[in-house]
């Protein structure tokens, strides 16, 4: 059997990256491969100690890191339910490999490394690596399956490392419109644009690993994650929303709701399936919503839109933006009729992408 090295960003704090790495591990597995998700060490010694300062004290920085010591008790909580998760669904590596030396030593165990999907050619998350390039492996072994740059446009101090990294693939693919005109000005090529890997998986399937939260509302809710700073006016619209139709509100983003913060993965999926309508500027939030045909509003988050906008667009949802919505007032009126032919054909066009890039052979 062959093997294949997943890259993927590691983390226990985050649920589309949880789950999408469950998925892309899922749809591997089912292609006849061994898969093992490979943890890393995000920095190395090239990374100076000034960049190290200059991030460290961005205010963004700042506050998150505070925000997290004066709830220490309730991240370390959540963080342990994350890895249940992980340790049960998932095939990650034992070894945390720290630096690109180790990378090269157990480069010769897989047969394929496939990189993607989520947020992991985001400058902001390679921390002077390279290591989501898998510079170690041949352009043969090297498969990109719907990673994201996290970005509109390349900051001009990364282009020539990313095109130097980008020559080692004989397979790439993007998750969003912005990440193809980011190869294309860089390469000069055209790739396909891929749906991210939870939408490879069907509600039945993920259903399959959904657990009930302990707190979960026995009357009808609305479902609200939020991974920015919500507009305070759009809060407040939210809580008037949930007055006027008799909904109470689950925050799944807010840790002043300590309770559904501690949410599992598996309990998110849970939310997802019986919630009346979902306020969301996730990506996966909003993924999450289409697949359980669920209501939902659509929310703006800074300037990192692209993935959103394309997920809409090619489901043939853009009026479902906030901006768009808020005023027609259509907010329960949506129509998924058209849905399921959409990823029919999006999920045989992963397939037949990764099936190629993977040399198995077209099924007859």
């Amino acid at each position: 059997m062959y093997k294949i090295g997943l890259f993927t960003l590691n983390g226990y704090y985050n649920y589309g990256n949880r789950l999408q790495n469950y998925a892309l591990e899922k749809i591997l597995e089912e292609l006849g491969f061994e898969v093992t998700t490979i943890r890393v060490k995000r920095g190395n010694s090239n990374t100076s100690k000034i960049d190290k300062l200059k991030k460290l004290v961005k205010i963004k920085t700042v506050v998150l890191k505070l925000k997290y010591y004066l709830n220490r008790s309730t991240y370390d909580y959540k963080k342990q339910l994350f890895k249940g998760f992980s340790e049960k669904y998932l095939s990650e590596s034992k070894r945390i490999l720290r630096c690109s030396e180790e990378l090269k030593e157990i480069s010769s165990n897989f047969d394929y490394f496939v990189i993607g999907s989520d947020q992991v050619w985001n400058p902001n998350n390679l921390y002077g690596t390279s290591y989501y390039f898998s510079p170690f492996a041949t352009k043969d072994q090297n498969v990109a399956y719907a990673p994201s740059f996290g970005l509109e446009r390349l900051p001009k101090e990364w282009k020539e490392k990313y095109k130097e990294w980008l020559l080692n693939f004989n397979h790439l693919s993007v998750r969003e419109e912005a990440g193809r005109q980011i190869v294309k000005d860089l390469l000069d090529i055209e790739i396909p644009v891929l749906v991210d890997p939870t939408l490879l998986l069907s509600k039945t399937q993920w259903l399959k690993i959904s657990r009930k939260n302990e707190w979960k509302p026995e009357k009808k809710y609305l479902l609200t994650y939020f991974l920015g700073q919500e507009k305070k006016n759009n809060l407040d619209f939210i809580i008037e929303f949930a007055k006027q139709h008799n909904l109470k509100i689950v925050h799944l983003g807010d840790i002043k709701d300590k309770r559904r913060f501690t949410t599992s993965p598996g309990e998110f999926i849970d939310y997802y399936n019986d919630a009346e309508i979902v306020f969301t500027d996730s990506f996966h939030g909003t993924v999450f919503s289409i697949l359980f045909k669920k209501p939902f509003v659509a929310f703006k988050r800074g300037n990192i839109n692209s993935r959103i906008d394309t997920l809409l667009s090619k489901f043939n949802f853009e009026e479902r933006h906030w901006s768009h919505i808020s005023l027609n007032k259509n907010y329960f009126d949506i129509d998924y009729f058209h849905v399921d032919s959409i990823l029919k054909q999006e999920r045989e066009k992963s397939l037949i992408y990764l099936k190629k890039a993977l040399g198995l052979k077209k099924e007859n």
